[in-house]
């Protein structure tokens, strides 16, 4: 049975039901307190970066394989200026990617800053689904 998506369609609900999966997990860390703090930064940047990939497919535009919110927002302001009121969540977002993955010399992330990015990763999501019209 054919779908009543288009190819386009069916790869945007697909960038968007990962990112639903990276809200979930951060919200039950948050609610629960049954993981880390540093892990809900890292899952609220994930989030908001398949929500800006989402509609870059949504809008069958190229991109970049980066994770850098700020640049991604850039490309996404390219086709719809309204996206550069995103940057300073965006930018917020953006540190959490590198120290969050890798041991180093970074500093460690408190319940405080997770609060933070989800609630930014919202603001993300909820701005991102208001210009993708799926059925």
């Amino acid at each position: 049975m054919k779908s009543k998506f288009s190819p386009i369609e069916l790869q945007t609900k697909e960038w968007l039901k990962k990112a639903y999966d990276d809200e979930l997990n951060a919200n039950s860390i948050l609610t629960h307190r049954d993981g880390t703090a540093t892990g809900v930064c890292l899952l609220s940047q994930q989030m908001a970066e398949k929500y800006l990939k989402a509609f870059l497919v949504f809008k069958k535009q190229w991109f970049p394989r980066i994770h850098a919110l700020d640049k991604l927002a850039e490309v996404c302001s390219e086709i719809d200026k309204s996206f550069g009121g995103l940057k300073d969540d965006a930018s917020f977002l953006n540190v959490f990617y590198t120290p969050a993955r890798y041991p180093a010399d970074f500093p460690e992330f408190f319940w405080p800053d997770a609060e933070k990015a989800f609630s930014a990763a919202k603001r993300i999501k909820k701005f991102v689904l208001s210009k993708i019209e799926l059925e």
